[in-house]
């Protein structure tokens, strides 16, 4: 199974990667969870210190690396398009719950788009992921798609967005959904967080196809609570885990 899911910040698209992880990691599968939103907090959701999430270096930001696996360097502009990158996660991660956590990082420089060595060294470890066929690899992503290429997405079994009742996430599921399409992703599911009544389920169904709705979570302060606290959502609400439990059985049909 490989997952991606993206969302403006603060819907809960963390909780939700979170959890799946840690629910594939306990039937016994290999998990490989990366983390490749700017806001980086996937760590603290899986069950990770703050002194422990805070000692991970991003894999964009090891300088090192990146010019040894790429040849870029100061002295040298021109860079390889496809460097090796196989080994990182198994080398780079750090596991706890039985999830590996793979920390991306992102480019801070160039602009949207931007072509650079760190761009390029992240793509092709995001193409890699996708090539480990025994493995669940989950994808916690931002709402731009600029590390998925058209090979990586080709491969995905799952293409989540996560949205809350709201105008404002709608317009980003939908800007979502037309990135998505340019990179080849056709079938782009939903998971509505956030919701508190009946009139936000309808709200969310008026305005998204409701064969492409994966599921509900529940507005929760149990959840909130575990964010504030730094603890893993997975650990605190047996509610959370039981949607999104129900969520993973309707991803696997």
């Amino acid at each position: 199974m490989k997952v991606a899911i993206t969302g403006k910040g603060g819907v809960g698209k963390t909780t939700l990667a979170s959890t799946l992880a840690r629910l594939y990691a306990a039937e016994g599968r290999t998990v490989l969870a990366a983390d490749v939103d700017p806001d980086a907090n996937l760590g603290l959701a899986l069950g990770f210190t703050e002194e422990e999430v805070n000692s991970i270096t991003p894999i964009s930001k090891m300088r090192k690396l990146v010019e040894e696996r790429t040849g870029a360097s100061a002295d040298n502009k021109f860079y390889k398009l496809n460097p090796q990158v196989s080994d990182i996660p198994d080398t780079y991660a750090k596991e706890i719950n039985g999830v590996k956590l793979l920390v991306m990082g992102t480019v801070e420089t160039g602009g949207s788009g931007c072509v650079c060595p760190e761009h390029v060294m992240l793509k092709a470890i995001l193409s890699s992921l996708v090539l480990r066929k025994d493995d669940v690899v989950i994808m916690d992503m931002e709402a731009g798609l600029e590390h998925l290429g058209r090979g990586t997405a080709s491969i995905m079994d799952q293409f989540i967005v996560v949205v809350e009742p709201g105008a404002r996430s709608i317009q980003t599921y939908e800007h979502v959904k037309k990135l998505a399409a340019d990179i080849g992703i056709t079938k782009v599911s939903v998971v509505a967080n956030k919701v508190r009544s009946e009139d936000d389920k309808a709200f969310i169904e008026s305005k998204i196809p409701k064969e492409a709705i994966l599921g509900y979570i529940s507005y929760n302060s149990e959840v909130i609570d575990a964010d504030r606290s730094g603890l893993s959502p997975f650990d605190v609400s047996e509610r959370a885990v039981e949607e999104i439990r129900q969520i993973k059985s309707n991803m696997e049909k």
